[in-house]
């Protein structure tokens, strides 16, 4: 009897995240995992080609093995770079801050 592996693929939207749990064989690829996941036909949007993928929120190559257990993760493409958000930010001189109080002056 072949040994199989127990998987989760996840695919987190604003509004709601899908996760699939599968029974896969040993050996199973990430791509495989995605694949027999059904989430490329229920989320039109997804372009594995594309896409960036992880376990457990690591990047990782679709064709990487999983293990027993893993969680294979979808991303969404970023909205906006963190990097050019924080120099708008600091070009209109807005005081960042910690915590959810007003700003020390």
């Amino acid at each position: 009897m072949a040994e199989s592996i127990n998987v989760e693929v996840v695919y987190a939207r604003p509004e709601r995240q899908d996760v699939i749990a599968l029974a896969l064989p040993a050996g199973a690829s990430v791509r495989q995992a995605i694949e027999a996941s059904g989430l490329l036909s229920r989320h039109a949007e997804i372009d594995l080609a594309k896409a960036k993928v992880g376990i457990f929120g690591k990047l990782s190559k679709p064709d990487a093995a999983l293990r027993d257990r893993d969680r294979v993760e979808i991303y969404r493409p970023l909205i906006a770079d963190p990097k050019e958000v924080r120099k708008q930010r600091a070009a209109e001189g807005k005081v960042m801050k910690k915590g959810g109080g007003p700003a020390e002056e």
